[in-house]
C-alpha cells in the first residue's frame, strides 16, 4: 500500500496554537502533518445515541448518591439504635445499582 495521502485537511488555528503544534511535531520527531493524524487516531468522538447515555448515567449515578447521602444521614440521626443488617442491605443495592449502571451502553457489556 502506497503512503502517498492525495486528500488534504484544513484547520483555522491561532499562530500560537501553529507554533505549539510545530513545537510538539518537532519534539516528537514527525511532521506535522504526522502528529495531527496520530492524535485524531487516538481521539474519542461521541455519537448522539451515545451522549444521551451518558447523560442518563450521569443522572442516574446522581440519583444513587442521593441515596447514599440519605442512609449516612439516617445512620448519623439515629447512632443508638442502628440496625446494621438493614443499613448493609441498603447499600448492597446501591452496590448492585452502579454495578448495573456501569453496564449500560458499555462496549464490552457481558453478565456477572
Amino acid at each position: 500500500m502506497s503512503d502517498r495521502r492525495p486528500a488534504t485537511v484544513s484547520a483555522r488555528v491561532s499562530a500560537a496554537e501553529l507554533a505549539d503544534w510545530r513545537a510538539k511535531a518537532k519534539a516528537a520527531g514527525v511532521p506535522l502533518s504526522a502528529l495531527v493524524r496520530e492524535a485524531m487516531a487516538r481521539t474519542r468522538t461521541w455519537t448522539a445515541p451515545a451522549a444521551e447515555v451518558e447523560r442518563e448515567r450521569t443522572k442516574q449515578v446522581a440519583r444513587i448518591g442521593n441515596n447514599l447521602n440519605q442512609i449516612a444521614r439516617w445512620v448519623n440521626t439515629h447512632k443508638a439504635a442502628i440496625e446494621a443488617v438493614e443499613v448493609i442491605a441498603h447499600l448492597i443495592a446501591v452496590e448492585w445499582a452502579l454495578r448495573a449502571l456501569a453496564r449500560v451502553g458499555s462496549p464490552n457489556t457481558h453478565a456477572d
